[in-house]
């Protein structure tokens, strides 16, 4: 549903001049491969903020610009395709080889000097996407894993739409690489992206999240695009995102809340491929959604589109370098910044040594106990700590890397 410009209408607006591709970014050279930097202690809700960003197509902008001027630390890299040629082997955009890349690991290593960091975002709209061509969900996992190492990754977007989530096979390969990956990389944040109707989402997105729980596979969340599908304005994709909730709920027999903590969006600014408009009052009525309703994730696509077109209307076209709204430089992107901010990470460095014990009778609250039900500001204590229940939960073990904020440590004890 989404991306459709990409590569496709940006390489037909480079024809006619509108705009300007870079092949490479960040000094990239003919030398080998060489690993990106580690990443930085960035929390996880930076990961559920991170807008998508093309680091080699669609005139990027300078990320390190973008976060000096909004505050942002996390960007969506996108996308990881199969060649273009076939193979089981990961690429950018289809056409540039992740293990000979230099351009896009200087893009993340100058986002890292700036202290923030970056997901990839894996499939897209177009292209051939590596649940198509690897056959299996070990082999397409391989892939995955060799794109997660490349660039020393925390966190991955799977984004499945058309025409991969048509194909259930490609699917069976993506959820269950998606699964092998969370399994084999400790704390990795995994978002699963996919296309939003007015029901929440349609037959294949619905059959997707069947498989996820066909194979016992639970993200950090679930993410729809409420674009590109007849929507006007944000009432119309607020009241999508509610019954993607109710579809979370019958499909895995979670309650509402705990629906919401696995939910997420994904918009797109400005003028859609399909002519739809959304302004930044929309924006705001939607984010205004999201944190009331505890929602797990807040992005959009995209921050190379996050900037007034030249002319201002943009001919009433879509493009893939400029919204085609009137805005000021990155006016949506400052939501992602507004919404990490309200959405706490699931664990957080600590800022000095703890002490060696703790007299456990100091704590407050009963133990946590797996089995147990809690309600919004249930007090319990574990591992020498006090932990607040947000929302409802049962079985989330508090400060756990990989679950979804609901415990908030009240401090040691």
């Amino acid at each position: 549903m989404a991306r459709r410009y990409v590569p496709i209408l940006a390489a037909a607006a480079a024809s006619a001049g509108l705009l300007s591709m870079f092949a490479f970014i960040g000094g990239a050279t003919a030398a080998g491969p060489a690993k990106s930097p580690a990443a930085t202690g960035i929390g996880s809700n930076w990961y559920a903020a991170a807008p998508y960003l093309m680091p080699l197509d669609n005139d990027p902008p300078d990320a390190g610009a973008v976060m000096d001027a909004t505050g942002l630390k996390a960007f969506q890299l996108a996308f990881v395709l199969a060649p273009n040629g076939g193979g089981c082997s990961p690429t950018w955009d289809g056409t540039k080889p992740v293990s000979t890349d230099t351009a896009v690991a200087g893009v993340i290593a100058a986002i890292r000097a700036k202290g923030g960091d970056v997901s990839a975002s894996v499939g897209g709209y177009g292209g051939t996407k590596l649940g198509q061509t690897c056959g299996t969900p070990e082999a397409t996992a391989a892939a995955y894993q060799q794109v997660i190492d490349k660039y020393a990754l925390k966190a991955l977007d799977f984004d499945l739409e058309e025409p991969e989530y048509e194909n259930s096979a490609a699917i069976h390969n993506e959820i269950g690489a998606a699964k092998i990956l969370q399994q084999n990389n400790q704390g990795i944040y995994i978002s699963v992206t996919t296309a939003g109707t007015a029901d929440g989402t349609g037959w294949f997105g619905k059959q997707m999240l069947n498989e996820a729980k066909g194979q016992g596979f639970t993200p950090d969340n679930f993410s729809i695009m409420p674009f590109d599908g007849g929507f006007n304005g944000a009432a119309a994709q607020t009241s999508a995102l509610t019954n993607f909730n109710s579809i979370l709920q019958s499909t895995f027999g979670w309650d509402s809340a705990t629906a919401y903590a696995h939910e997420g969006i994904s918009q797109m600014n400005g003028r859609s491929d399909s002519g739809e408009y959304f302004y930044q009052a929309d924006f705001q009525t939607v984010y205004d959604y999201a944190t009331s309703h505890h929602m797990a994730r807040f992005t959009n696509w995209s921050v190379n589109r996050d900037r007034q077109c030249t002319p201002p209307d943009n001919g009433g076209r879509t493009s893939g370098v400029c919204s085609s709204v009137a805005q000021g430089a990155w006016d949506f992107t400052k939501f992602s910044v507004r919404f990490a901010g309200a959405t706490p990470p699931t664990s957080t460095p600590p800022t000095s040594t703890p002490p060696t014990s703790v007299p456990p009778s100091t704590c407050a609250g009963t133990p946590w106990d797996r089995a147990a039900v809690y309600t919004n500001g249930t007090t319990v204590s574990y591992k020498a700590h006090s932990w607040k229940a947000k929302w409802w939960t049962q079985g989330e073990e508090p400060g756990t890397t990989g679950q979804w904020g609901v415990w908030q440590d009240l401090g040691p004890c």
